[in-house]
This record gives C-alpha cells, sequence and structure tokens, in this order.
C-alpha cells in the first residue's frame, strides 16, 4: 500500500510538472517522454565505457576513414544549416541579446526557433558517434570522463529545454556551439583526409582559443540575466544550468591552457606535443588532437 502511494505521489507530481511543458513540442520525436532519451544515453554510456571495449579487446581495430571523412562533413553541414535557421528564428531576426523570451505562440517565428532548437537536440545524438567511432578505432585512451559526461549530459539537459523553454536567451549558448562545430569539425574532416591536407591545418592552435572564446561569451551573455531589471524570463532554471554548464567549461579550458602553455613551455618539445595531446584528448570533447584519425 504505502508503495502503491509512493508511485501515485511521483506520477502526480510527474504530471504537475508536464503541464507547465510546451505543448507545440509534445508529439515530436523523442518529446513526449524523458524516458526514450535516458535509455539511449544509458546505452551509449554502457556500450562506450564497458561492452564496446570488451567486443574490441581480442578484435583488429576498424578502418573507419571513408565513413569518418563523411561523418565529419555532415556534421559540419548540419551546423551550418542550423546556424543559418537559429539566426533566421530570431537571433539575427529581432532579438536584443539581453532578456530575450521565449515565444510560445503558433506564429512561424516561434515554430522555427523550436523546430531549430529540437534539431540542435537530436543533433547530440548524432555527435555520440564520436566516442562510438573511438571504440571502434580501439581509442580507448580518448574516451574521457569529461568526454563521456559531455555527450551524456548534452542531450540530457536539452530534452528539457525543448519541451519547456524552446528558444529566447537561452539559446545563444546553442548558437555558438554550431559556430565552433563548423570549425571544429572542418578540422577533424581534413584530418581524416590523410597526411597530404596537413598543411591546410595550421590553425589547428587556435582551436583552444576559439572555445575559450565560446565559453566567456556564454558566461557573459547569460550573466546578463542576474543584471537586468524586469527581465521576467519564464524559466530562470535554464539560465542557472547554462551558466553553470558555461563557467565549469571555462574553469576547464582555463586549466588546459595553463597546463598546455604556460607549463608546457617549460618542457621539451617533445613534451609539450604529449602534453598538448593528453590535455586536448581530456578536454576538447575528448577528440581534438592530431592522432585522432592515425
Amino acid at each position: 500500500m504505502e508503495l502503491f502511494n509512493i508511485k501515485s505521489s511521483a506520477a502526480l507530481i510527474y504530471d504537475e510538472f508536464m503541464h507547465n511543458a510546451d505543448s507545440r513540442t509534445e508529439n515530436w520525436l523523442l518529446m513526449s517522454s524523458p524516458i526514450p532519451q535516458t535509455i539511449i544515453i544509458t546505452a551509449y554510456i554502457y556500450f562506450v565505457t564497458s561492452l564496446g571495449p570488451r567486443i574490441m579487446e581480442n578484435r583488429k581495430a576498424f578502418d573507419l576513414k571513408g565513413i569518418l571523412i563523411v561523418y565529419n562533413f555532415s556534421v559540419v553541414a548540419l551546423s551550418l544549416y542550423m546556424i543559418y535557421e537559429f539566426v533566421m528564428s530570431g537571433w539575427g531576426t529581432g532579438y536584443s541579446f539581453r532578456c530575450d523570451l521565449v515565444d510560445y505562440s503558433d506564429s512561424p517565428q516561434g515554430i522555427r526557433m523550436a523546430a531549430t532548437c529540437w534539431l540542435y537536440y537530436m543533433s547530440k545524438f548524432i555527435e555520440m558517434l564520436d566516442t562510438i567511432f573511438f571504440v571502434l578505432r580501439k581509442k580507448n585512451s580518448q574516451v574521457t570522463f569529461l568526454h563521456v559526461y559531455h555527450h551524456s549530459i548534452m542531450p540530457f539537459t536539452w530534452w528539457f529545454g525543448v519541451r519547456f523553454s524552446a528558444g529566447g536567451m537561452g539559446t545563444f549558448h546553442a548558437l555558438l556551439n554550431c559556430v565552433v562545430h563548423v570549425t571544429m569539425y572542418t578540422y577533424y574532416g581534413l584530418t581524416a583526409l590523410g597526411p597530404n591536407y596537413q598543411k591546410y591545418l595550421w590553425w589547428k592552435k587556435y582551436l583552444t582559443t576559439i572555445q575559450l572564446i565560446q565559453f566567456v561569451m556564454v558566461s557573459s551573455h547569460i550573466s546578463q540575466y542576474f543584471f537586468i531589471k524586469d527581465c521576467h524570463y519564464q524559466f530562470p532554471v535554464f539560465i542557472y544550468i547554462i551558466g553553470l554548464y558555461g563557467l565549469i567549461f571555462l574553469f576547464l579550458f582555463i586549466n588546459f591552457w595553463y597546463h598546455a602553455y604556460t607549463k608546457g613551455k617549460r618542457l621539451p618539445k617533445v613534451l609539450r606535443a604529449q602534453s598538448w595531446s593528453h590535455h586536448t584528448n581530456g578536454v576538447m570533447n575528448g577528440n581534438a588532437d592530431h592522432e585522432k584519425y592515425q
């Protein structure tokens, strides 16, 4: 009887919670409940941290060069499209870059922004392939905690974003993230093409700088909420989540910068290269080093 009461109470709390959700996105793929995405994310974590490495333990690493080329440039194309949609649905067509509220109407603009947020959410599942490719190619050292955490937490939190707050100032970090991904996955794609394209990768050293700028901009933009009077953002909890996320990764990148460019300068050249590779594997989504496709 007590267990039944607990279940009933939990169901009531969930129903009350979902009562405030955005009805426009309710019937979109994976949007009816957080359970399907939780299953996918759990399966992803289990595969890349346990099942996959065990399956590959006594197998030869897969040669995925062709797949990696197509995959990386496809992510670039998708990111460019999402940038265009974010700009056309708000960030270039009326948003003030200050207290921009979510448009919950059925207007073409409001629906377009919600659809772009959903597409961004779905892209996070596509990017899980980064880790799966590591496992299949037996690059297990690159499957770091931070890498798996990043690829798991992003889709999980964005489900709530799409269901409750698909638009407004909370989407600025998604726009910036798409811009950064155009640069990063272009680098990955060119690297996958082979040694003949190394001469086009002189800008590799700026990848970390671009990431740092991204998190500074995200943190600066979202922090405005705490200083703007009468900013009645519909779900402030997402402001706190984005702010915390931005600060955490900003500090992680500053730490990387310190170890790679300050402490690393005191190391011999070979060890500096190793320091770069090690810290980049751990911080830049676990896959921004020159060994990714070798």
